[in-house]
């Protein structure tokens, strides 16, 4: 059975700090701390004189830690060799931070890591990889670093370009591969000590790396992969974290319990110092014997749904190439806009019976819409929305007409803005359906915001965002005062959705009340 030593760097809030490692190490498992030597000596004397009497529990020599500094690999060595000479039994090396909480109980972990003999570390290639998306990137490591990029900005800056003016670039050690990655690893035993030993012999690597810049993210992704095979690493962190879209890590709170507990990871951070609840939880989670753990994974979908709520979608600005371009002046573009896609649907099949008009279903939605062979501008969502008026053109050419329906999604109200801006004929029909719980449940499903998996109290607090989102769209689509806007309603007969479809597909209302008579297009 896996016995795991965390490896805890901290450098605040000992009464937390007290009680994680009271909570990992009362299941058997240990605990290697390092308290900043930055922060003053009664807050590191209150956790040994608590810990004292725990067999369990190892204190690192203490160094000063700053952010993007050596210092902070340095402190990371220093709580493993603690922990590699003091747990001779621990099979598992895990990088913890005092924000991180277990989110799945012991017995789980332990089982995980016994299921895999293999080292869990984000480890990708650092010159190929886009995984640095802002600031600088070989400087990290081509130049020497003496000053904190934080504290001390002008000189990191006035250094490095010297560095540059001098010709001082370095170069890598010839025999690795660096590579970058997230800080939070899990290693296995016989890793580390092939790690230890590397470090004690190969001390030219180590003076590389004291002098790079944020080497946390690289010292262990490169070492690890120099020394352990491809076939016994996984890529990937075990502690759950997200990033939000400035680059900062989420706060996790007490009413995202059922979310962690989902996810296919065995820790999270942040959780935010005043989840008090939740740490609570997720504290007896740990203890807990014989607990129901289903893995559903949505949690960065979820995160980045709710967040997106609210703000302006993006426009679809014409490219350059299109700001002459037009569908043509004497076309006429009808956009059919359901949310329920599979009423949008049978509403086109039956117009197309009706009318001999061509349609096309949710070409800028569906991956799988069927198309023509237009020379490969068709073949994905992200080439048909950049070209969508070329693509459009030569779909009106393509079927030799100059009226042509499409289906598009309510969500997608910018992409209906730019087709009103053209030269053409926009018109547009939105369908009103209602909206049930078991719809947007399947909603959340096809858009990869939930699974079979996902905790019921999650999906419950999911669904009134997905229902505001709904009710949003249909707002948007009439605030927007689009011309030659025309609306039918599930809830209406066909002869009062007749005239309305009369009016937007040109057609005598005989024919209009064939369509609107399709079945789930009108109550009885």
């Amino acid at each position: 059975m896996a016995k795991i030593a965390y490896i805890l760097l901290c450098h605040k809030d000992p009464a937390a700090i007290i009680q994680q490692a009271r909570r990992l190490t009362a299941v058997g498992d240990y605990i290697s701390i390092h308290f900043d030597a930055s922060v003053g000596a009664a807050d590191f004397d209150q956790i040994r004189e608590a810990l004292a009497d725990n067999p369990n529990v190892v204190f690192a020599k203490r160094i000063k830690c700053g952010w993007g500094e050596w210092s902070l690999v340095q402190a990371t060595l220093n709580a493993v060799e603690a922990a590699e000479a003091e747990f001779p039994r621990a099979t598992h090396f895990y990088m913890l931070s005092g924000d991180c909480m277990p989110i799945k109980p012991a017995e789980y972990a332990h089982r995980f890591l016994d299921a895999s003999d293999a080292d869990y570390i984000e480890s990708v290639d650092f010159f190929g990889s886009d995984w640095i998306k802002t600031g600088i990137k070989d400087e990290r490591l081509i130049y020497r670093h003496y000053f904190n990029e934080r504290t001390r900005k002008a000189l990191f800056y006035k250094s490095m370009e010297w560095q540059k003016k001098l010709g001082l670039a370095r170069k890598i050690p010839a025999d690795l591969q660096i590579m970058i990655g997230s800080q939070w690893w899990c290693l296995r035993r016989r890793t580390i000590e092939a790690l230890l030993e590397f470090c004690r012999k190969r001390r030219d690597v180590i003076r590389f790396f004291r002098t790079t810049w944020i080497p946390d993210e690289t010292f262990f992704q490169t070492l690890v992969r120099h020394l352990v095979p491809e076939a016994q690493l996984e890529s990937r962190t075990l502690t759950f974290l997200i990033f939000s879209d400035y680059g900062m890590p989420v706060n996790f709170y007490n009413d995202h319990y059922d979310m962690l507990l989902s996810q296919d990871f065995l820790f999270a951070r942040k959780i935010s110092p005043e989840a008090d609840e939740l740490k609570t939880r997720l504290g007896r989670l740990y203890a807990a014997q014989g607990a129901d753990v289903k893995i559903s994974n949505e949690g960065r979908r979820l995160y980045h749904f709710v967040a997106g709520r609210g703000r302006e979608g993006r426009r679809f600005a014409p490219r350059f190439w299109e700001t002459e371009a037009s569908l043509g002046r004497d076309r006429e573009l009808m956009i059919i806009s359901c949310k329920k896609w599979h009423v949008a649907k049978r509403l086109l099949h039956r117009a197309q019976q009706e009318s001999n008009l061509p349609g096309v279903e949710y070409l800028f939605n569906e991956e799988a819409t069927p198309l023509p062979d237009l020379g490969g501008i068709q073949s994905t969502l992200e080439k048909r929305t950049r070209h969508r008026r070329a693509l459009l053109r030569m779909l009106f050419d393509y079927y030799e007409t100059d009226r042509l329906m499409i289906c598009i999604d309510p969500s997608n109200v910018d992409l209906m803005q730019d087709f009103y801006a053209d030269r053409c004929t926009t018109k547009l029909l939105e369908i009103q359906t209602d909206i049930t719980d078991d719809y947007l449940i399947g909603h959340a499903h096809r858009v990869g915001l939930a699974d079979d998996n996902t905790p019921p109290d999650t999906l419950a607090r999911l669904l009134p965002t997905i229902r505001y989102d709904v009710t949003f769209e249909s707002e948007r689509l009439r605030d927007a005062d689009f011309p030659h806007f025309h609306r039918i309603r599930e809830t209406q007969t066909a002869d009062e959705n007749a005239a309305p479809l009369a009016e937007f597909l040109s057609v005598p209302y005989e024919k209009a009340r064939a369509i609107a008579a399709t079945e789930y297009l009108y109550v009885d």
